[in-house]
């Protein structure tokens, strides 16, 4: 078989990353390393060019210098203020700290997920925003980060012009790594509104994930499994919960220590681990070199169209530490204020009356519309409320912005508690036939029942050993949660006995 055939082969035969094939993949390298190249290697750029043409390199150069000055300010602000915190992600059903420090900087109200983890943004002061910052520094720090994005929106369209122009002329005369002085391709009269629009919409960053590293103060850092390449800050992935085939755009700033590698030392082989890299691969490839480019104070670098999808990328550490500001174009039609918002008030639309204690009667009893409305209750609870609250109370150190909304979200979800408790009276209730029953039963016993297993998991991960090893401000807290027996709520908290007692129901009314 053709060696592109067999990696097209495997592309479309594994399509997501998962750890069987992590496993398999290294028991069938044994204890050989696939083969890398840097640019010490001759044969470099000329794999770049074929391999990993939608990998774009703009050196810290041909970045203004006040852009330059004004955002590695900007990252020590955030620093300094305590702004950028581990997360308590959830991988393979176990509880990990991340080594890198985070925060999520964006429009308002956008949310990004990533490893069972939902980040809300500090907002940066879009036109129209209200967003208030708890000190002038950190009001500065998110401007500067907006003024960073619009700046590398216009360098991936330029990117993604450049790209297509290149595969329309069929050439690979257009270098994958550009100084200051490189002469722009335009978009010329053989591109049409139509690609000019996707173009724009593909580099619509609207959330930057920065991040932030120590190695020195991290000496348990993995070793990278499958070349050799050294310690990873950020093991192999790809970049979660974006838009189809839409652009990445990476500031990195190394804050001090060596900035020429090591060249002439005759003993050093492989990547200099004095300087940081980011490595990619071609996803379960064994045949195609991997690349490690390295990453000076300053330089960007793009990943374009499908790159993200096709290939992996790791993070690998220098000695330094590290910011970057990762640009990304978030998918988030799920993941928005405003969406959520709208799914609750179409949950609660479903309220005929409210008693004065809280007490509700329904509108409608039809199956679909119970169902609906426990998938929200759901929705709101796991996805927003109790994602929020896990995170402690870091979002505070930046701004007030969450707080009025996640209130409001609460009082909503407190109604859908009502919600269910009226359901369940109705299920309850005498002279119900048990056909009707039976329907009410099987729409809203599967939503109990997962609510019932998530609120135990989510308390037991509050709980967990990693996690009350976590500043105050930072301690998980599991909300919304309350005693049995509270007035104030209509159901308990543990949902064990209703679970069985619904199920019991369930039986009852089965032919």
């Amino acid at each position: 078989m053709h060696r592109r055939d067999k990696h097209r082969k495997t592309r479309k035969q594994i399509k997501v990353i998962c750890f069987e094939e992590k496993l398999r993949l290294l028991e069938e390298l044994e204890d050989t390393w696939l083969p890398y190249l840097t640019p010490k290697d001759d044969e470099f750029y000329q794999q770049w060019q074929l391999k990993y043409p939608k990998l774009i390199l703009r050196e810290a150069a041909s970045v203004p210098e006040l852009l330059h000055k004004e955002v590695q300010q900007a990252f020590l602000t955030l620093h300094k203020h305590g702004c950028l915190f581990r997360d308590l992600v959830r991988i393979q059903g176990k509880d990990l700290l991340t080594p890198v420090s985070r925060i999520l900087i964006g429009n308002p109200g956008c949310t990004y997920k990533y490893l069972n983890t939902r980040l809300f943004t500090v907002p940066w002061p879009v036109k129209g925003s209200d967003a208030k910052y708890n000190e002038a520094e950190i009001a500065a720090a998110c401007q500067t980060f907006l003024k960073l994005n619009s700046y590398l929106q216009v360098e991936t369209i330029q990117a993604l012009e450049e790209l297509a122009a290149k595969e329309k002329a069929n050439i690979d005369a257009v270098p994958v790594c550009i100084g200051p002085d490189f002469p722009r391709v335009g978009m010329g009269s053989s591109f049409d509104g139509h690609d000019e629009i996707d173009m724009k919409n593909r580099a619509a960053y609207n959330v930057t994930l920065l991040n932030f590293m120590d190695p020195q103060k991290m000496p348990y850092l993995k070793e990278e499994p499958y070349f050799g390449m050294g310690k990873m800050a950020v093991s192999w992935h790809h970049d979660e919960n974006l838009v189809d085939r839409s652009a990445v755009a990476v500031y990195s700033y190394s804050c001090e220590g060596p900035e020429e590698e090591s060249e002439d030392d005759p003993q050093l082989e492989g990547r200099d681990p004095d300087i940081w890299h980011v490595g990619f691969k071609i996803s379960w490839d064994i045949e195609t070199p991997g690349l490690a480019i390295p990453l000076h104070q300053g330089d960007c670098y793009f990943m374009l169209d499908d790159l993200n999808a096709t290939h992996q990328h790791c993070v690998l550490a220098g000695l330094p530490p590290r910011f970057s500001s990762t640009h990304r174009v978030a998918e988030c039609s799920t993941g928005t204020l405003e969406y959520i918002l709208q799914r609750c008030q179409v949950a609660l639309q479903n309220v005929r009356e409210e008693a004065d204690n809280g007490e509700i009667s329904l509108k409608s009893l039809e199956s679909v519309v119970l169902k609906q409305g426990e998938e929200i209750h759901n929705e709101v609870e796991f996805e927003w409320l109790r994602q929020f609250w896990f995170q402690g109370s870091r979002y505070k150190k930046c701004t007030d912005w969450w707080c009025q909304p996640m209130s409001q979200l609460e009082e909503m979800w407190r109604k859908m508690e009502w919600l269910t408790s009226a359901v369940l009276r109705e299920v309850r209730r005498e002279g119900v036939p048990m056909e009707q029953k039976n329907e009410m039963l099987t729409s809203i016993l599967a939503s109990i029942t997962t609510r019932q297993n998530l609120r135990r998991e989510w308390h037991a991960r509050c709980q967990s050993r990693i996690a009350r090893t976590l500043p105050a401000d930072q301690k998980p807290e599991c909300r919304p949660y309350w005693e049995k027996g509270d007035p104030s709520m209509p159901l308990p908290f543990d949902l064990t006995e209703i679970v069985s007692e619904l199920r019991g129901l369930l039986l009852e009314t089965r032919p």
